[in-house]
């Protein structure tokens, strides 16, 4: 696992919690709080992900 500084917390009233990272290298990360080990980082799959979440209602306070 590469060397990530993860930002505070980014939360909606009563939705699911997440952090943005970056490493040494300029890298983006992004994860579910609690799950930091399964992160990910294609910017791609990060969007792929990300609308998954909101369709399944995990991060409706992103919209």
């Amino acid at each position: 696992m590469p060397d990530i500084t993860w930002e505070e917390l980014h939360c909606g009233e009563g939705s699911a919690c997440f952090r943005i990272g970056t490493d040494t290298a300029g890298n983006a990360y992004i994860a579910v709080s609690g799950a930091e080990d399964h992160y990910v980082i294609d910017t791609r799959d990060a969007l792929r992900a990300l609308i998954r979440d909101i369709k399944a209602g995990k991060a409706d306070h992103l919209l």
